[in-house]
């Protein structure tokens, strides 16, 4: 069964020395009996009213709240660290802490309620307790006394101040002592002279730590000195207390100093008896003050000298066992050492023998040794010549290395130029498109026609069946494709701004997107597709001369027929009426810088839904019978309808790769039931067996690891082959072949660069800030660059 241990409480202050003090006292108290001590403390307590502050108690009101939360962590941690200080003090003996927080009340009220609410049997005050929670020493005496006055009988109360305990005595208006019946404060009445010499005495000699016999002749000359002043203090104090009795204090001296009109006759003798008496008095214990102080100070100085001494007899006494130690250990190792001697003397005795048989071999070796000599001169010839060969090698060695680093750091500076320049360019490019692309706005005949040159004949792209014209033109710095409709078209100025309008409201990824118009020109503002539509791309004149790797891979040929599926799923899911294309082939899908497929050419006419969807559906199948076999005529359908595996596999387009079979055959399968006229899809179904498809695509050219896209055509404008952006024009998007350097320091195609300063332009194409001049400078360097690129391109395996 536990021992229930009685329980000390201490209560102390802020003052962590004082604090130490207090509890040390207790400890020392109840040292010897079962007892856990319970630490007291008062913990200011930041409230929604008032704070405490280094200026005192201030209204919350004058603090923010976020200074107010920093007060409170701070009072907190401050408390939590003084605690956890005092509770290491306590060590083995078993402690806890009890917290009291601050209020308006008084903390002695605080103290009274604490004994009566938690039953406390012993309780031992720190006089800190009370004034760090009064803020006065006056105001801490006063709650001890009213403590000492009210506090339960069955609580037994112990007032310690500066480690020792202290008596309160309630006569003379309120005074305490400590043990030795030394005043230490009083809250009214009149001072003690004995009171007032205590304090000469605050510190006592006999409290400094001693060293040695207690039976010194210095300690006993002291202690007897300390006597003898005792004794005085005491005679001392009776003969002041006479004084008091016979009133001859300063006060009454001074009342008899100054009486009235009709007492100054009579008492005049007295006065000057009662003065005199006073002032030898003050005389007299100056004298014994002065004495006093010199007694105790030779007193200090006999027991520090006393102490001095102790020390130094200690110390020679343990250097005097460790030196008896040393010259035991010295006396052993001599003769150790003496035996070791005589042993090497043996030694010595055949060592020397040897010696002398040595020096005779010596003698045939110095002769042998001369001869050696000569031989290794030359040898120190020969290698002389051979190091400083060796260092002429190594001096050109490392000149080539250095050389060589030169070059790498070149090329290192170089290729970082070109990766920064393709960086910028390819953010620009991008910026400036979705700058086009986002900000769909109505353009100015002034802009267009600047954009056009004056709708150059060189810029003409093509003359479409639709009876439209379209131009390659540039426009903030971007280049687009500007489409003219005939006014043989009909289209009203209503028509065709309601036309405009349901164009730009159509976005989607593989669409080719509406960037403006202009009203005045009838003309519509496209986002430039760099690499043609599918139709040049499939079935191009020159396809049999062209390089095989410049031609769409089946990997591509897969991924467009899912873009264009996921194009015209939109338009036919789209709400609140399904839109349809109507005239979709290869001349309508549009490949950008980076071989993305987009469909053009939307007729926004009234459908017949149905009818319609079915031609979006069976022209789609169409346009992948073209992409498995890159054939286009007539009787494509009904000849792959009739086919087999086998006969399949004989038309595929050679140009496009290795087909795997099986993906060649999934595909086939998707297209013959579009074509078909039984059957009723949606775009949406065959969205999601391409997308299914195109994965296992992506499968077999991660395992593979064979190519993916094609390469570039004869303008370089496919981006799979990566081409630094320092290489590409600005202006015609394409490898440069003659660069020049313009005032702006970016690098121009020279046609680019000239047929822009010959339209009047003084500004740059790239920055729009004013040219300093119009002159060109060649870029040999980057002319080079380029060359060498396209040469590793043109001898490189497909």
């Amino acid at each position: 069964m536990e021992v229930q241990l009685e329980k000390v409480y201490v209560a102390v202050g802020s003052d962590l020395q004082d604090g130490f003090a207090t509890l040390e006292w207790a400890l020392r108290k109840w040292n010897s009996h079962s007892t856990s001590i319970v630490i007291i403390h008062a913990t200011n307590i930041i409230s929604n009213d008032f704070v405490y502050t280094p200026f005192g108690k201030l209204p919350a009101s004058s603090v923010s709240d976020e200074k107010l939360g920093v007060l409170r962590k701070y009072e907190e941690d401050k408390t939590n660290k003084l605690l956890s200080k005092y509770m290491a003090f306590c060590g083995k003996v078993k402690a806890e802490i009890l917290k009291i927080e601050k209020h308006d009340e008084p903390i002695h009220k605080v103290i009274i309620d604490l004994i009566s609410g938690v039953h406390i049997t012993k309780l031992v005050l720190g006089m800190t307790f009370l004034k760090s929670s009064a803020g006065r020493s006056k105001s801490a005496i006063s709650g001890s006394f009213y403590v000492h006055r009210n506090k339960p009988e069955f609580c037994e109360l112990f007032i310690v101040c500066g480690g020792k305990l202290v008596f309160l005595r309630e006569e003379n208006d309120g005074l305490m002592e400590d043990d030795q019946g030394v005043m230490v404060a009083r809250t009214r009445g009149k001072p003690s002279f004995k009171g007032w010499f205590g304090k000469m005495f605050a510190e006592s000699p006999t409290s400094h730590h001693t060293h040695g016999s207690s039976t010194s002749s210095t300690i006993a000359d002291s202690l007897n000195s300390l006597n003898q002043w005792e004794n005085s203090v005491d005679e001392i104090e009776n003969y002041f207390q006479q004084l008091l009795s016979l009133n001859l204090d300063e006060q009454d001296c001074e009342d008899e100093n100054n009486p009235t009109e009709q007492e100054m006759p009579e008492n005049s003798d007295s006065d000057v008896s009662g003065a005199e008496k006073f002032g030898a008095l003050k005389i007299k214990l100056e004298e014994a003050h002065e004495t006093i102080q010199l007694k105790r100070k030779e007193a200090k100085d006999h027991v520090e000298r006393h102490g001095r001494a102790e020390w130094a007899i200690c110390l020679s006494t343990r250097r005097a066992e460790e030196l008896e130690v040393h010259i035991n250990e010295e006396i052993s190792n001599r003769i150790d050492i003496r035996k070791e001697l005589d042993a090497s003397k043996e030694q010595i005795y055949e060592v020397r023998s040897d010696v002398e048989e040595s020096k005779s071999r010596l003698r045939s070796l110095l002769e042998l040794q001369t001869e050696l000599s000569k031989k290794l001169q030359l040898s120190s010839l020969s290698r002389s010549r051979v190091e400083a060969q060796l260092e002429n090698v190594a001096i050109a060695r490392a000149e080539m290395v250095r050389e060589i680093e030169e070059l790498r750091r070149q090329r290192d500076v170089l290729q970082r130029r070109i990766e920064f320049c393709r960086e910028k360019e390819a953010i620009g490019t991008a910026s400036r498109l979705s700058e086009l692309i986002c900000s769909y706005r109505e353009y100015t005949p002034e802009v267009i026609k600047l954009a056009t040159d004056d709708f150059s004949e060189h810029l003409r792209m093509k003359t479409g069946g639709d009876l439209t014209n379209v131009f390659k033109g540039r426009i903030n710095h971007a280049t687009v494709a500007i489409k003219m409709v005939n006014s043989a078209k009909g289209l009203s100025q209503e028509a065709f701004q309601i036309e405009v309008k349901l164009l730009n409201r159509i976005r989607h990824s593989h669409i080719v997107a509406v960037i403006g118009f202009c009203s005045e020109l009838r003309c519509m503002v496209f986002e430039y597709m760099h690499n043609g539509s599918l139709r040049d791309m499939l079935f191009s004149s020159h396809r049999n001369s062209r390089r095989r790797d410049c031609a769409l891979r089946w990997h591509d040929r897969v991924r467009i027929a899912a873009e264009v599926c996921s194009a015209l799923a939109f338009l036919h899911l789209n709400e609140p009426r399904p839109i349809f294309h109507g005239s979709l082939n290869a001349s309508n899908i549009l490949l950008d810088r980076n071989m993305v497929a987009k469909i053009h050419g939307l007729r926004l006419t009234p459908s017949h839904e149905e009818q319609d969807m079915r031609s979006d559906v069976r022209a789609f199948g169409l346009l992948v019978l073209q992409l498995l076999t890159g054939r286009n005529w007539s009787g494509l359908v009904e000849e792959a309808m009739a086919m087999d595996r086998g006969a399949l596999i004989q038309v595929l387009d050679e140009i496009a790769g290795e087909w795997p079979l099986d993906l060649a055959e999934e595909l086939a399968v998707i297209a013959m039931r579009c074509v078909c006229i039984n059957m009723d899809l949606r775009m949406g179904t065959i969205m999601g067996e391409l997308n299914e498809l195109r994965k296992k695509a992506d499968d077999i050219v991660a395992r593979t690891g064979c190519k993916v896209g094609s390469d570039e055509g004869a303008h370089m404008e496919d981006t799979n082959v990566v081409v630094p952006g320092v290489f590409i024009c600005p202006i015609f998007q394409e490898v440069m072949k003659n660069p020049h350097v313009a005032a702006d320091g970016f690098s121009y195609e020279l046609e680019a660069i000239e047929e822009w300063l010959g339209t009047g332009h003084d500004t740059s194409p790239m920055t729009n800030l004013r040219l300093r001049h119009k002159q060109l400078t060649p870029n040999h360097t980057l002319r080079s660059l380029i060359q060498d690129w396209l040469n590793k391109r043109s001898t490189s395996p497909s």
